[in-house]
């Protein structure tokens, strides 16, 4: 069994111990104070001895450390990562602060709670949350952070008068998370000593998730960092539009709309384009023996090229055929008295090569999943669309 530190003091950076035993790159200690991932918390990092700590399992009874480089043995002095233990602490105790506060202002249950590694989320038994209530829990978080309310750390029997926020499951003796007259869990995380060590509580959006809120927050560090990198890259915004912060949103909706009216402009003028050139192409090209424009061009088979095709098929005996290399594709145009079915052939050459495709009698459109395909794909094209239209 390994004896775990952490839970009577999470402030513990530097801590003695005895390897009882080794397998493989696992390193089992007779006590420890790496924290496991457990509970929505990631595992803790650091050193042993020489070695560094990648991973912390919990195995139950004894806790297993994955390490990088030679194992120890006999005694070995560990060390963590406290920048990495400290932001789980924050938001860990911000956790706990957040669904407090959600519950106790709109009666609402903490469901879940993950740490992330550049945020965290909790996931909360409500249909929605509207922006004025987001605001009051935020509002609320923070005056119990400015209070600086000690968090305590407590082992109790199980029994019905605990007063937890949430029942635990578990028998016996509980390990209890307390904010002063705000909260009671069941928790085996890590956590800080007071509210104010929490820091800043941000509230950054919210998802539905099967029926219920997730909400994304950042505590502490986290949210300071953040807020910083905001406001350096909404500084620099308003610079390049030559307004004030507050400005930005309505300079950036004003540019925007402007955007799309160009995009409209630029896709109608594409198309027109489009048809000019299908309209110069059928022209150009003379019809063969069999009294059939027959045109094959390699191009990117977007909208322009489509246009093109529908313009130029448009046109009495007129078969167009676009191949594209990346990815290996193909669009097949005709003209209504073409006598082919162009989805038809697309679809028969491209299946047989493992793609796939389909279409109209006008228009069809496949591909392959290789480009290595793409010569015998357009090989069979080809034949199919020679042979029927004759």
């Amino acid at each position: 069994m390994t004896g775990r530190l952490y839970y009577t003091d999470p402030y513990l950076r530097r801590f003695e111990a005895r390897v009882v035993e080794t397998a493989g790159s696992r390193v089992y200690l007779d006590r420890t104070a790496f924290y496991p991932a457990s509970g929505g918390q990631p595992h803790d990092t650091g050193t042993l001895g020489d070695a560094r700590v990648v991973e912390v399992v919990d195995e139950d009874d004894r806790i297993a450390h994955v390490i990088e480089g030679e194992a120890p043995s006999g005694a070995v002095a560990g060390e963590i990562d406290w920048e990495r233990r400290f932001d789980h602490m924050q938001q860990h105790s911000g956790q706990h602060l957040l669904s407090a506060v959600l519950h106790d202002l709109f009666g609402l249950p903490t469901l879940s709670f993950h740490l992330g590694e550049e945020s965290s989320t909790i996931d909360v038994g409500a249909a929605s949350l509207n922006q004025a209530q987001l605001e009051q829990a935020q509002d609320r978080a923070a005056g119990i952070v400015f209070e600086n309310r000690p968090i305590a750390i407590s082992f109790e029997e199980q029994s019905a008068d605990l007063a937890l926020r949430k029942a635990s499951e578990r028998e016996g003796l509980l390990r209890i998370v307390s904010i002063q007259n705000v909260d009671r869990s069941a928790c085996g995380g890590t956590h800080v000593r007071s509210t104010g060590e929490i820091g800043p509580v941000q509230i950054r959006k919210l998802e539905k998730i099967r029926g219920n809120v997730r909400i994304e927050f950042l505590c502490g560090w986290r949210a300071i960092r953040r807020s910083r990198a905001e406001y350096r890259a909404l500084a620099e915004t308003a610079k390049l539009f030559s307004s004030r912060l507050d400005e930005v949103p309505e300079m950036v909706k004003a540019q925007l709309e402007k955007a799309q009216e160009f995009e409209k402009s630029r896709k109608k003028l594409a198309i027109e384009l489009a048809q000019y050139r299908g309209r110069e192409l059928y022209a150009a090209t003379a019809p063969d023996i069999a009294g059939y424009r027959r045109v094959e061009q390699r191009v990117p088979l977007g909208d322009d090229a489509r246009t093109l095709a529908l313009t130029f098929t448009a046109g009495e005996k007129a078969v167009y055929l676009g191949v594209s290399q990346d990815p290996p594709a193909f669009l097949l145009a005709a003209s209504k008295d073409a006598g082919i079915d162009a989805g038809e052939i697309v679809k028969a050459a491209v299946t047989a090569l493992g793609g796939r495709g389909g279409g109209s009698a006008t228009l069809g459109q496949g591909s392959v999943p290789s480009r290595d395909r793409l010569d015998a794909a357009l090989a069979e094209i080809q034949s199919r669309a020679m042979s029927a239209a004759r």
